[in-house]
């Protein structure tokens, strides 16, 4: 008798919780560690409550908040991300040098493969994007908005170069994507590496060719109707 009141009484405590976790499924009732069941999502770039959170990793330690201040883990990179470049030695003043770190980008290849048909029509769509308002579809320095920045470059004429002056390579020309140059700002919030080394082989294709000079495969013209000169 005992034991079937016991029998009983488990039957009815699991028909309960059955019944109280499975009411609705917009109510799930009763869930067992549900900070497990429900991960807490943060958007990067959302206000978040100071009383909770800090941004300072010793406040958060002494006062018991949780420290996220909006940076990737340190040492890691997105996924499908290129890995970045070997970092310049720091100058005497403790700062990167900045001299080292073209010297040191210049010595750079391009780590992509030629591009495909299709990579080539994209790398021509970034490069109208970022790149042709100011410096034009043929990368000579007459886009829309090049007059009134002033001092725009021709890129054409960096990679070039000229007599006892040699021509920018492909690592300068990333570095000057990534970290920018005299008025250009950096574009490496906006382009990814892997799209700034793409961006890197459409602008070869722009070099004017020699009669000994075959015409790179894949090249794709700026389309006029969405950059004018």
């Amino acid at each position: 008798m005992k034991r079937l009141t016991y029998l009983t009484a488990i039957a009815i405590a699991a028909l309960t919780i059955t019944v109280s976790s499975c009411d609705s499924k917009r109510e799930p009732g009763k869930v067992y560690m549900p900070d497990m069941a429900y991960s807490r999502a943060y958007e990067s770039y959302a206000a978040r409550d100071s009383a909770i959170f800090s941004m300072n990793m010793f406040d958060a330690y002494s006062s018991h908040k949780i420290f996220y201040n909006n940076m990737p883990v340190a040492g890691t990179i997105k996924r499908g991300e290129l890995f970045p470049i070997t970092v310049a030695p720091n100058n005497a003043l403790g700062l990167v040098d900045s001299n080292a770190l073209i010297n040191l980008s210049s010595q750079l290849k391009n780590p992509l493969e030629p591009l495909t048909h299709k990579d080539s029509l994209e790398a021509a769509r970034l490069f109208n994007i970022n790149c042709a308002v100011c410096h034009g579809a043929k990368a000579e320095a007459n886009g829309p908005v090049a007059a009134k920045i002033g001092g725009v470059k021709s890129i054409i004429a960096a990679v070039t170069g000229g007599p006892g002056v040699p021509g920018f390579s492909d690592g300068r020309l990333f570095y000057v994507m990534t970290y920018g140059q005299n008025n250009m700002g950096s574009y490496a919030s906006q382009l990814d590496r892997k799209q700034r080394w793409m961006i890197v082989q459409y602008i070869r294709s722009l070099e004017p060719k020699t009669a000994a000079e075959p015409a790179t495969t894949g090249a794709v013209k700026s389309d006029s109707a969405v950059v004018k000169k």
